[in-house]
């Protein structure tokens, strides 16, 4: 299985270029943003693209600025940039990620149902 439904209307997807969940709502229960999906656990799709940012690209600060950026020690948090599209089971990474997948499209990996 590819996505994980919750109760609270979110899809949770494991990505594997930043080897996080992340997770799109997709209810229409409540008034958050929130993406279409074609109900396939398997070969999900979903509209429109995924943007996640974390650590000063969510901020807008330089690199230079960044508390993450110039520590050692952060817990493994990182700064990233993972933006994408999700076909039929597939990520497509666009170019502007910042990690080492950008411009390519690979199979979403497996979730775990929760116990």
């Amino acid at each position: 299985m590819k996505v994980r439904l919750e109760e609270n209307g979110n899809a949770i997807i494991h990505c594997p270029a930043c080897d996080e969940w992340h997770v799109l709502n997709v209810s229409q229960q409540n008034d958050r943003p929130r993406w279409s999906f074609n109900g396939d656990l398997e070969k999900p799709t979903f509209a429109p693209s995924l943007l996640v940012r974390q650590g000063h690209y969510v901020t807008g600060k330089p690199k230079e600025e960044c508390y993450v950026c110039s520590e050692k020690e952060t817990d493994g948090f990182k700064c990233y940039i993972c933006h994408s599209f999700i076909n039929n089971g597939m990520i497509q990474f666009l170019g502007d990620c910042t990690h080492e997948l950008a411009g390519q499209t690979v199979p979403l990996k497996d979730v775990e149902l929760r116990q």
